[in-house]
């Protein structure tokens, strides 16, 4: 660990890895119908690619996260990359829509590992503030994914088809991996390194019991679920602040003002919503209050849960993604089963998650106190 300027490129190279996940649902979606057609599959069929892509990057990172702790970042890395690579190239050859959901989940599995392991680099090199303020820079190249990928992935499927995205992510691995091989140099310790698989085990229970873990993830969960549902300049300009202000004002004022800003915006969306606003302004505003607010707390949340746990970063890591997409996943579910033709559920649950995420910043820094 060091307070050395993290360098542009290496910032880069991090916030690309994180970016993955989206990546893997964003420039994949507007190829579904293309995709349906292909087969001649149930759109339902079609959306199973998505449900195992997400479960893959959920019980991923619970296996790469633990590797890196045993066996390094890099070396981990880079199996994980070259999976990606594989499977990526071998999709668009799958003869039917049940072996390119099998596909998925794969795919899932191998690009969960940059998103961990990019984490457990930062916990690596930083600690606290430094972390924090690392891991908000990340944000901003993360959030530009949402922003270019659904329009690249309509023009790729409307003039090349479906499986130009996917030679699009073969490109994106062979681009990580070279970089990754040539660029980054091991960051854990090998002193740090866990020895056992028991041990690596008996770690994940202690970090998932440890308040110092769970507190800061809830405010990180409850803030994450909304970040796609608005406009994600919000974010953007949220992670801007973020990395120029962590140093000077610190973690915990950032996550106590980014809580009031998530908890202003939830539940102004959910009052717009009930009371039948039908300008676009009466959502995007909010939603842009709230993922102001965002990403203000998720920096400084990340590095707060990953702060305790230097010899298992990894595994810390490893949790923080898995209970996230899992969380993510059974909550677009839940939206889906209750949606009504308005904004009314997505709103009320928006504002419901604001309350708990304003709740449980409170009682971290009581905790604190």
């Amino acid at each position: 660990m060091n307070n050395k300027e993290t360098s542009a490129a290496l910032t880069l190279l991090l916030g690309v890895l994180i970016a993955l996940s989206a990546l893997g649902t964003d420039l994949y979606v507007p190829a579904l119908p293309d995709v349906a057609a292909s087969f001649a599959s149930p759109v339902s069929a079609v959306q199973l690619t998505l449900t195992t892509y997400f479960l893959g990057l959920a019980v991923g990172q619970l296996i790469w996260g633990p590797l890196s702790d045993r066996y390094g970042r890099r070396p981990v890395l880079l199996a994980a990359l070259g999976l990606m690579l594989a499977v990526t190239a071998a999709a668009p050859f799958m003869p039917s829509i049940g072996a390119l959901v099998a596909a998925r989940l794969v795919q899932g599995l191998g690009m969960s590992g940059g998103v961990v392991v990019a984490r457990s680099i930062v916990r690596d090199l930083h600690a606290h503030e430094q972390a924090a303020r690392l891991l908000a820079r990340m944000m901003v190249v993360f959030s530009i994914v949402p922003i270019a990928a659904p329009v690249s992935g309509a023009l790729l499927t409307a003039h090349a088809g479906w499986r130009a995205i996917f030679w699009t992510y073969v490109l994106i691995a062979a681009g990580l991996l070279v970089a990754v091989a040539a660029g980054l140099r091991e960051t854990a310790p090998a002193e740090r390194r866990s020895a056992h698989p028991a041990q690596i085990a008996r770690g994940l229970g202690r970090i998932l019991s440890d308040r110092r873990f769970q507190a800061p993830l809830l405010v990180f969960l409850d803030a994450y679920g909304w970040m796609f549902a608005g406009v994600m300049l919000g974010q953007i300009a949220g992670a801007w602040v973020a990395s120029r202000f962590v140093l000077r004002l610190g973690s915990a004022r950032l996550m106590r003002g980014g809580s009031f800003l998530v908890l202003g915006g939830g539940l102004a969306v959910a009052a717009f919503a009930w009371a039948g606003a039908e300008h676009w302004l009466a959502l995007v505003a909010p939603f842009a209050v709230l993922l102001f607010g965002t990403a203000l707390i998720l920096p400084s949340a990340t590095a707060l849960a990953l702060s305790p746990f230097p010899q298992a970063a990894g595994a810390a890591s490893s949790l923080i993604g898995a209970i996230g997409f899992t969380a993510g996943a059974l909550l677009s579910t839940l939206l889906g089963a209750l949606f009504d033709g308005t904004a009314r559920p997505m709103a009320t649950a928006a504002a419901l998650a604001s309350l708990a995420a304003f709740a449980f910043e409170r009682s971290l820094a009581r905790g604190k106190r």
